[in-house]
């Protein structure tokens, strides 16, 4: 449903919320405008300047963004703001009534090499106590969206009743609404995995990936195609444009039992647009949104997408060990 009109015309953005999202687009679009520029803008933005607490290598461009956001927020009724890139909450107005996490620049491993990255956002009512207004339930959540600067800078947002897409205009540097209803398809022949990490998957998790790859002739009946970006913005974009599953399971390596990606800033946010969208998101079994992270800067595995996909990985799990060996080839229940 598309109606063409700026972000602070929109219906359906709620009145409190407004000030922190046009404050969040005021970032947004000028960071798009500095990504674009790559080389021109000066400085190596995707010069290695450390590292976060989580141990992920930090971009220059990560630490610009995380500046940015927090000082622009500081006129807005945020009063907790924990970043990606930060260690501990940070009070931005003491007065303020809202808590937000955000991962100011996902996916700055592509900044290189001009693939679409974005910045991921999550908003709750704030509490007295930093640390209680992040770790809480998914579902407390007020809003959820992303920003994704590619071709197109865009958008994506739910407030809890839909899913929501704008699109920056290029020339007014607004952002527009172009769908106010966003629907996620309920099915796609297209699954988002890093297949490099095949070995140390949980069994189910490489039947899963085994029957997609073995198409036509394997118990799916049908041939996938396998799309992996390393940017959860683009990932998240695509399959919400046109349907399928994004899977980042835990394994058994050091450090990724938990998988990699963050439940505050990255895995509650997206799991509440996709929800919104009516698709699904879990940890493989149990839905995100029932979850709650139980430190700041804690991960979860996550997968997300078409409804149906999403609850035949959970099904996978069911399964006795010996049928998701990689040796059994006949899982007659997961025909398409």
């Amino acid at each position: 449903m598309a109606d063409h009109t700026p972000i602070e015309e929109t219906p359906g953005i709620p009145a409190e919320l407004m000030p922190v999202m046009l404050a969040l687009c005021d970032v947004s679009q000028k960071l798009a405008q500095t990504i674009a520029d790559g080389p021109l803008a000066g400085d190596d933005l995707a010069a290695a300047v450390g590292t976060n607490l989580g141990g992920d290598g930090q971009k220059a461009l990560d630490l610009i963004a995380d500046d940015a956001y927090a000082e622009e927020l500081k006129n807005t009724e945020v009063r907790w703001y924990a970043s990606e890139e930060q260690d501990e909450v940070v009070e931005l107005n003491p007065n303020g009534s809202l808590a937000l996490a955000i991962d100011p620049l996902d996916g700055s491993s592509n900044i290189d090499v001009n693939v679409s990255i974005g910045t991921i956002f999550s908003i709750f009512p704030a509490k007295d106590d930093e640390n209680e207004s992040f770790l809480r339930p998914a579902r407390e959540q007020i809003a959820g969206g992303y920003f994704i600067y590619g071709p197109q800078t865009g958008l994506v947002v739910t407030f809890g009743d839909g899913t929501m897409q704008f699109v920056m205009d290029s020339r007014t540097r607004k952002f527009i609404c172009v769908d106010r209803k966003l629907n996620l398809k309920p099915d796609s022949i297209e699954y988002a995995i890093n297949a490099s990490n095949y070995r140390h998957w949980p069994r189910p998790i490489r039947a899963f990936i085994d029957d997609c790859v073995d198409g036509t002739e394997g118990p799916r009946g049908r041939d996938f195609n396998m799309r992996w970006v390393a940017s959860l913005v683009a990932e998240t974009h695509r399959i919400l444009t046109r349907g399928g599953i994004f899977l980042y399971p835990g394994d058994d390596r050091e450090g990724y039992k938990r998988g990699r990606l963050r439940m505050v800033y990255e895995c509650a946010p997206i799991a509440f647009l996709i929800e919104q969208a009516g698709g699904k998101a879990t940890d493989a079994v149990d839905p995100i949104m029932d979850q709650q992270a139980t430190e700041l800067h804690g991960r979860t595995p996550f997968v997300f997408g078409s409804a149906n996909k999403v609850e035949k990985v959970t099904t996978y799990h069911d399964l006795p060990e010996n049928e998701t060996s990689a040796l059994f080839g006949k899982r007659g229940l997961f025909r398409a």
